[in-house]
């Protein structure tokens, strides 16, 4: 005989059942039995010749109870412990089922337990005990368990005062957490969880099965809590098993990227992937892989999609290819929109003010100006447009804007003009071009060369190429004129990108840990590193690549304007 539990629903009564062709059989003997405690005693059950139902030859009444309690409890699933008879013949299966009844034993649990336990303490194995009544070996083991149980446990649980489900989590748990949950459980004040609630507060809130861990378990040094009742065991210390899964799971996405894949992403701890809003792609043809990693520590893997959207723009510009057109080449940059408006005015405002101690320079900028012309060349100042609040208040109160505004205001001075006129204007409101004239006549020439080289400072174009080429050339140190401010944080969008930061700031060990973690929370975590704050080693002098020079990108997206400006002043050359 083979011993295993069986869903509800794919069992029937067997026309071999004595009391087959008998109405439904009284049942209200057994049914509170069956409705705490479960069907306890094995139903002998045989396999269907079609090999996807079994037939129950005996234990016909207690089949018809766990029916009514399942139905009450809206599981008509719930497996049931059943010997499966293994011999093929009929005979055999109708002598079963005349002696089903000759070894009983009594369906309470605590009951079976001091059974049980009398039997142990006499040598008998847990498997000799299961093979006498007829139980799966797990059924004696879970019996036994209720052992671990404080007494004063027990004996609630014998008065009906706790149920079912509680007291098999309760053998999850070790002495020091029952003495806490019996002191919740015997107040008048306070609460005792139970159910899926008891289990929660147990695994310290993460139901974590260890079978979700995709690294090495041997790696795991914190304690497993154990739930014999579904053959399960969870992760008792969650915050070890996150940091060992994240690093498996960067691990992974870099295999991945080493595969060929053209993007892996990996989606925030608990997110949903919508297929739905996704088409399969092959790798060859841009396929992304995205990690999905639920709160109970699953993972799971989608590999080949794009998005709705970008698998439509594939498909068009394949069809301009086809047609002879020139295909557009896929964009997804790593910057956005705003954030390349932040890092082109910050970028500006240090090189303007480095270009101030470089008179020779200027002169040649000007003349460059003065031949070829710019979008400013009329001239007139850079308006230094920023495209949010944030973004203006960053720069206003950067020490290269303040740095410009002091030389503005000497120059103000040596030209007879009050302080925080401004210099470069179209319609000019000053002095006339004469008078103006008259007063530059009167200057040496050194401070001749000072205007001019203000003037060209407050008229060089943002994002032009030659504002990336003269910070090469000027070896502009951004640490002298820029810190990472809130609006740089706020600006900072993309799990990627941030992941990279992350790593660029606290190392890649740090940033694989959290690869899963929220972007604001990763973003906290550099913020700590840059303070020293939160037990974090503090980090002195870091700059972005996106602030150095040359501009570099952390992805393979790029920065788009920044990044095409910055390929340009390669090909430029000059002397100080």
């Amino acid at each position: 005989m083979e011993l295993a539990h069986i869903p509800l629903d794919q069992l029937d009564v067997s026309a071999l059942n004595m009391r087959h062709g008998d109405k439904a059989p009284y049942i209200d003997d057994i049914l509170p039995s069956i409705r705490k405690s479960g069907v306890l005693q094995t139903m002998l059950v045989q396999k269907k010749e079609d090999g996807g139902r079994f037939e129950i030859v005996a234990g016909r009444r207690r089949y018809y109870a766990a029916k009514v309690a399942a139905d009450e409890q809206g599981n008509p699933s719930e497996p049931q412990p059943c010997g499966i008879l293994v011999g093929d013949d009929d005979a055999d299966a109708l002598e079963a089922s005349l002696i089903e009844n000759m070894a009983r034993l009594d369906p309470d649990p605590m009951t079976q337990y001091e059974t049980f336990a009398r039997l142990v303490k006499e040598g008998r194995s847990p498997d000799r005990i299961a093979e006498f009544f007829g139980l799966p070996e797990t059924a004696v083991k879970q019996r036994l368990a209720l052992g671990n149980l404080l007494p004063k446990i027990r004996d609630a649980y014998r008065r009906d005062e706790i149920n079912r489900q509680t007291i098999r989590l309760l053998t999850m748990a070790t002495k020091k957490q029952q003495s806490a949950w019996w002191k919740l459980f015997s107040s008048e004040d306070e609460h005792a969880p139970q159910g899926q609630a008891l289990k929660r507060w147990l695994l310290n809130g993460d139901d974590i099965r260890t079978d979700a861990a995709i690294f090495d378990r041997k790696k795991y040094k914190g304690k497993l809590a154990g739930d014999l009742f579904d053959d399960a065991s969870y992760f008792a210390d969650p915050e070890q098993f996150w940091t060992l899964q994240n690093e498996a799971i960067a691990e992974k996405a870099e295999t991945y990227k080493a595969d060929g894949w053209a993007d892996v992403e990996i989606l925030a701890r608990g997110s949903y992937f919508a297929d739905w809003n996704h088409e399969k792609v092959e790798r060859e043809e841009g396929g992304r892989v995205y990690i999905v990693v639920s709160h109970s520590g699953d993972v799971e893997v989608h590999e080949g999609y794009l998005t709705t959207k970008e698998a439509r723009q594939r498909q068009r510009r394949k069809e301009r290819a086809e047609g002879g057109q020139t295909a557009e080449k896929p964009v997804r940059p790593e910057i956005t929109k705003a954030m390349q408006n932040y890092l082109e005015l910050h970028r500006h405002a240090a090189v303007t003010a480095e270009l101030l101690g470089q008179r020779d320079l200027a002169l040649r900028l000007i003349a460059a100006h003065v031949v070829a012309g710019s979008s400013l060349w009329r001239i007139e100042p850079e308006p230094g447009r920023a495209d949010k609040e944030a973004i203006a208040n960053s720069i206003a109160g950067s020490t290269a804007k303040m740095a410009l505004n002091k030389e503005r205001d000497e120059i103000l001075a040596l030209l007879g003009m009050k302080a925080g006129d401004r210099l470069i204007r179209q319609e000019w409101g000053g002095p006339s071009r004469s008078d103006l004239f008259a007063n530059l006549c009167q200057l040496k020439t050194d401070d001749v060369v000072r205007v001019l080289t203000y003037a060209m400072a407050e008229s060089l174009d943002v994002g032009d190429s030659l504002v990336e080429a003269l910070g090469t050339m000027l070896n502009v140190d951004m640490a002298n004129h820029w810190q990472p401010d809130e609006a740089f944080w706020q600006l900072l969008q993309g799990r990627a990108t941030t992941n990279a930061i992350l790593a660029d700031i606290a190392g890649k060990a740090v940033a694989g840990q959290n690869v899963t973690a929220k972007i604001a929370g990763q973003k906290t975590i550099a913020c700590d590193c840059l303070a020293g704050k939160n037990g974090r080693q503090k980090v002195e002098g870091w700059l972005p690549r996106w602030m150095r020079f040359p501009f570099r990108a952390y992805t393979r997206n790029g920065g788009t304007r920044i990044e095409e400006a910055a390929k340009k002043a390669k090909g430029l050359t000059s002397t100080k």
